[in-house]
């Protein structure tokens, strides 16, 4: 936690807040009702999406017969709609002219549409060579010379686009679509091997392949920038890379200045970029806790007040021996705490009120464990064994029942995590998280702990309040044993 420099863990939505986007979805063709089918793919797409920037607790949800909700804990929304809010359809096309924008010169009102060229149901879309002996109109240039980023301008596939990158610092006059990002099969960042610098990798199906190999080829004869292949998103250029010879195999390779973080946030949009829908971005809200400040200091009032009942109980019932109860109760809530702290810092996991709900479920597991060892201790005892063997035997016969329980206990917590949706995934994981820990305590402080306390003289002879007196323990104790030893004889 030090290292990490991170001291508390972090919270769900229930309990923090985060961000919220919806979005309304749309046929590419502009008509008809959504298919379900392709919703439903839609929003396994967005669930990579926000899974990949590494939070916890995301839900992406299908709402309506149109609609995709995403709430996010722990993200900007400036980062969360970067992410989501790309819902275009990825297109790669060749670059023909390429110019350094003007800053703050958008006027914000939309150009002239280009010479309308529409593709008609039934009509097929301009092959690869027409693409490429492709020339811009005279009201292309003049549109293009004329635009400023922020402006409005139709984005279809078989037309000349003009657009500006994800930064706003260029603008790009770009060739009709010549690969659709369903083409693309796989993308990753990562190093080569005996590299130094950041790269992206991308993989593309036979047909894609075909098309890149040739596109790469004629684009390599070119002088910049129109070798270059801009990757769309969203109508927006995410990535530009120059090309210097043809490309076979559908393999290929983006280098440049990247870093860690540049190169996966592009491996994620050109990996989880293609939706099977258009969609336009309803709303982007942050919410506010849905259960708030007042239920996360109910649910930890809660679990104060069960862990009081637990060491009253303990202290009443084991008395002295209640320290073994009190000392695995703070060690499991202490690496309880340390583990969802260093989960939130390393894998994005986020504590939400039904996790506050499994952590306190787990005080009882606690508690149970040490009552089945102590149960079975008596039992020993009273079947005549000396209590520093009966806390050895004890301990063979319970850990089996202690690991059945347990095991009971986590594989509830995996079915639960794996058929829940929602919220109810946090119970599930905490629940499964404390059963790991319980199991680890039990095993390696727990009973050690008793065997050390049963070679004591104040616990190992069952003194008063030890708990381990003979009465407690359910025997009797022995009366001495009065030995008649020969004396010598009486004088007559």
């Amino acid at each position: 936690m030090a290292l990490a420099n991170s001291w508390a863990p972090k919270l769900g939505l229930d309990l923090r807040g985060g961000t919220t986007i919806t979005l309304t979805a749309r046929n590419t063709t502009g008509a008809g009702a959504v298919d379900p089918a392709s919703l439903d793919q839609a929003r396994t797409i967005i669930q990579q999406r926000v899974d990949s920037i590494g939070v916890g607790e995301s839900e992406v949800a299908v709402v309506g017969n149109n609609q995709i909700t995403v709430s996010v804990p722990n993200v900007a929304p400036a980062q969360l709609q970067e992410m989501v809010g790309q819902t275009a359809q990825l297109k790669f096309r060749p670059v023909y002219a390429a110019q350094q924008a003007v800053p703050g010169a958008s006027s914000g009102l939309p150009l002239p549409p280009p010479d309308p060229r529409p593709t008609t149901a039934g009509e097929t879309r301009p092959t690869v060579d027409e693409v490429l002996a492709w020339q811009p109109s005279a009201r292309d240039l003049a549109d293009f010379e004329a635009y400023q980023c922020g402006q409005d301008f139709p984005d279809v596939d078989d037309q000349v686009l003009i657009t500006c990158d994800r930064d706003q610092t260029m603008k790009f006059l770009l060739y009709p679509a010549v690969i659709d990002g369903d083409m693309l099969t796989d993308a990753a960042a990562g190093i080569p091997q005996g590299g130094v610098n950041w790269i992206v990798t991308l993989s593309l199906n036979s047909e894609g392949g075909a098309i890149f190999e040739k596109v790469t080829g004629a684009l390599a004869q070119k002088e910049s920038p129109q070798n270059t292949f801009a990757i769309v998103l969203d109508g927006d250029v995410i990535t530009y890379p120059s090309v210097e010879r043809a490309i076979p195999g559908g393999e290929a390779q983006i280098s440049g200045s990247f870093t860690q973080e540049s190169a996966t946030d592009l491996a994620n949009v050109l990996k989880y970029g293609s939706l099977p829908l258009a969609f336009d971005l309803s709303e982007v809200s942050n919410v506010s806790p849905t259960l708030g400040g007042e239920q996360l200091r109910g649910g930890i009032i809660a679990g104060l007040i069960g862990l009081a009942l637990v060491l009253i109980y303990s202290v009443v019932y084991y008395r002295a021996l209640s320290v073994v109860v009190i000392a695995s109760l703070v060690l499991a809530a202490v690496l309880t705490y340390q583990v969802m702290v260093l989960l939130g810092e390393g894998m994005g996991f986020a504590l939400n009120l039904p996790g506050i709900a499994g952590a306190i479920v787990a005080i009882g597991m606690t508690a149970d464990s040490f009552i089945i060892y102590f149960e079975r201790i008596r039992d020993e005892v009273r079947e005549g064994r000396s209590l520093r063997t009966a806390i050895e035997t004890g301990w063979l016969g319970s850990r089996r029942t202690i690991l059945i329980a347990d095991a009971v206990s986590l594989l509830s917590a995996v079915v639960l995590f794996a058929l829940a949706i929602g919220s109810v995934k946090g119970f599930a994981f905490t629940l499964g998280l404390t059963t790991l820990i319980d199991i680890a305590i039990v095993f390696f402080f727990t009973k050690p702990l008793v065997t050390l306390l049963g070679r004591t003289k104040y616990f190992g002879e069952g003194r008063r309040f030890s708990g381990f007196e003979a009465e407690h323990m359910g025997v009797q104790r022995r009366s001495p044993i009065r030995r008649l030893r020969a004396g010598a004889p009486k004088e007559a």
